[in-house]
């Protein structure tokens, strides 16, 4: 069952301050989506700690100092955004679902993923370094 959005309301302007897109709908992620062309990062937000303390301030550190950025940047909030979100990770293939994630899709496919174990007990830095990896690799 969703949480109230009173809660999370915060962890979602956590996000979209930085001028990341929200989709809330199926055909919200579909008109950001399904053209496939370019580069689009999609942040899969979340309730738990781990976002809090390392995925969000790492989307924002990234966002800060990376040179090259994708074309779109997207999210959604699992948990809240059922319908949403599980469209959204239609797009991502073969990787498993995970909150909170993040993946950065070329042309469509999924060229950088990380889960959330690759969030959980690092430090914000460190995760923004592997956005930052991926936007610089794959954007420039």
């Amino acid at each position: 069952m969703p949480y109230p959005e009173l809660m999370i309301k915060p962890m979602r302007e956590e996000v979209t301050r930085l001028g990341v897109q929200e989709m809330k709908s199926v055909a919200e992620v579909d008109a950001a989506l399904a053209d496939g062309e370019g580069t689009a990062f999609v942040f899969v937000n979340s309730m738990c700690g781990c976002a809090a303390g390392g995925a969000r301030p790492a989307l924002a550190k990234a966002l800060a100092t990376a040179k090259a950025k994708p074309g779109k940047m997207v999210t959604v909030f699992a948990g809240q955004d059922l319908d949403a979100t599980a469209r959204v990770r239609s797009y991502f293939g073969e990787y498993q679902p995970s909150s909170p994630s993040a993946a950065l899709l070329k042309n469509g496919e999924v060229v950088a993923f990380i889960h959330r174990h690759q969030i959980e007990g690092r430090s914000a830095d460190e995760i923004a370094g592997d956005i930052v990896a991926a936007f610089e690799t794959h954007c420039a």
